[in-house]
């Protein structure tokens, strides 16, 4: 019977766990922790991704300093504002969301964050940390994953797991963080030949690429894990549109022994790991 690791349960727990934590600090006193999030413009998808960020804050009591921005604001300005929070002792963490409109250097903004108050986890500090294996703020989706590993007792140890994908965002990071619980590594990606070959050998399979259903029964190794933290709008009959990941579930849910659905696997952690580690930057900050 393959197990579905229900990210959407998971998340909803560690939620209440936060915010069980978060009424204990401010009823001794403390000051909730704070999370800044700068949306500049108005990507539709963005939007609706820091709404969802925003009411996470709110159901945990984290306070929300939401900085949503024109489409004009400058580069200049955002630094400025980044500045601004960076120094700000009611702000624990700073969130930039992506994309930016085109006139801004994404790369310089995110640099610009205290590493301390990197809550995603992008700043070259924070993944140096993980390099070397020490402490600091993990890249939310990867950081999500092995929290969904560790809840359902699948353990990394000598296993081989290949990683498609290589982005900043999940592919690098998790394939770190793969490697830090003593997992055999294989990261893939669009040059990589033989592609199945490989797939075939997985016994945890992470697919984050963003091309719908290319994960199908046929490349994958009985018995394997796999994660899917693609996210793909397809359109269904109707003209209507429904959500799905880089893995084709109906026929590969019956050939693993563990797979993650989509919506409801990855997605949902995410957002619980974002929410964690700014509660873990706030406890540093305040000495709890």
């Amino acid at each position: 019977m393959t197990q579905r690791l229900d990210g959407k349960a998971l998340a909803a727990q560690i939620q209440t766990e936060l915010a069980e934590q978060i009424n204990g600090f401010v009823n001794n006193g403390y000051r909730p922790p704070g999370l800044a999030v700068i949306m500049v413009g108005n990507n539709p998808a963005s939007a609706a991704y820091v709404r969802n960020k925003e009411r996470s804050c709110e159901r945990v009591g984290i306070t929300s300093f939401g900085k949503h921005l024109p489409a004009t604001t400058s580069q200049q300005e955002l630094l400025h504002l980044i500045h601004a929070l960076n120094q700000d002792d009611q702000v624990d963490g700073i969130l930039v969301q992506l994309p930016l409109p085109g006139h801004l250097d994404a790369i310089a903004l995110l640099h610009a964050i205290d590493p301390d108050k990197d809550v995603d986890g992008l700043h070259p500090l924070n993944m140096g940390r993980l390099v070397r294996e020490e402490d600091g703020l993990r890249s939310c989706t990867p950081y999500g994953v092995m929290r969904l590993l560790s809840a359902y007792d699948i353990d990394p140890v000598g296993r081989q797991a290949l990683v498609i994908g290589r982005s900043i965002l999940v592919g690098k990071p998790m394939a770190l963080m793969l490697l830090e619980a003593n997992a055999t590594v294989t990261v893939a990606h669009s040059s990589t030949q033989n592609l199945t070959a490989l797939t075939r050998e997985a016994d945890i399979l992470v697919v984050a690429v963003g091309q719908a259903g290319m994960i199908t029964a046929d490349t994958v190794k009985p018995g394997s894990v796999v994660i899917d933290v693609g996210i793909n709008r397809v359109e269904v009959p109707g003209g209507k549109a429904k959500l799905v990941g880089d893995v084709d579930f109906a026929s590969v849910e019956p050939v693993a022994s563990a797979i993650t659905p989509v919506p409801g696997g990855v997605g949902p952690m995410t957002v619980a790991m974002l929410l964690e580690n700014t509660v873990t930057s706030y406890r540093k900050r305040v000495g709890l």
